[in-house]
C-alpha cells in the first residue's frame, strides 16, 4: 500500500510543483528487474558467453558456485554488451552467489559479475574505457562512457553494472 501510495502520489505533487520530469527519471532509476538463473543463462548461451565454478554447481547459497539467480537484467545485457562491442571470449566465474563482499552494488544484489581475464578483453578494457584513480582496495580500475566499472583484481576482473553500457 505505502509503494502504490508513494508512485501515485509523489508525481502529483511533483506534477503541481513542475518537477515531473526528475521524479520519472528517478522512479525509472530505482526500478530493478531481477532475473531467475535459467533467464540469464539463456540469454548468456544465446550471446556466446560461458561460465564456470569451482563447485561445477549454481547454487546462489554456495559459495564455491556460479549463481545468477537475482542478477540483475542490466547485469546480464551490460556482459552481453561487452561480449558484442569486443567480440572477445567471456567467461563468467562469479555471479549472485554468497562469498563476495556485501554492499548495495554488490554480486548478491545483481550489480556485479567477475569474469576471466583473457587477454583480448583485457586490452579491450584497457583501450576503450578511461582509467581512472584505484579503487578502495588498491586494485586499478576502468569507467565506461556509461558509468560501469571494470576493477582488474589480479586473476579476475570485477565488473559491476549500473546500467547496460547501451544494449
Amino acid at each position: 500500500m505505502k509503494s502504490v501510495l508513494r508512485r501515485v502520489l509523489v508525481p502529483v505533487v511533483a506534477l503541481i510543483v513542475g518537477l515531473l520530469p526528475g521524479v520519472i527519471a528517478v522512479e525509472q532509476a530505482s526500478a530493478v528487474t531481477k532475473m531467475t538463473q535459467s533467464q540469464a543463462a539463456s540469454i548468456f548461451s544465446a550471446a556466446g558467453i560461458t561460465w564456470s565454478s569451482s563447485g561445477g554447481c549454481t547454487t546462489r547459497s554456495n559459495s564455491t558456485c556460479t549463481s545468477f539467480e537475482q542478477i540483475n537484467s542490466t547485469t546480464v545485457y551490460g556482459v552481453r554488451t561487452l561480449k558484442q562491442a569486443s567480440g572477445c571470449a567471456i567467461n563468467i566465474t562469479g555471479g549472485t552467489e554468497v562469498g563476495h563482499a556485501s554492499g548495495t552494488y554488490s554480486h548478491y544484489n545483481g550489480y556485479k559479475v567477475d569474469i576471466s581475464k583473457y587477454t583480448c578483453i583485457g586490452n579491450y578494457i584497457h583501450n576503450t574505457f578511461t582509467r581512472i584513480a584505484n579503487r578502495g582496495d588498491g586494485y586499478p580500475q576502468w569507467q565506461s562512457g556509461a558509468g560501469n566499472l571494470y576493477v582488474d583484481e589480479g586473476s579476475h576482473w570485477d565488473i559491476t553494472y549500473f546500467n547496460c553500457g547501451g544494449c
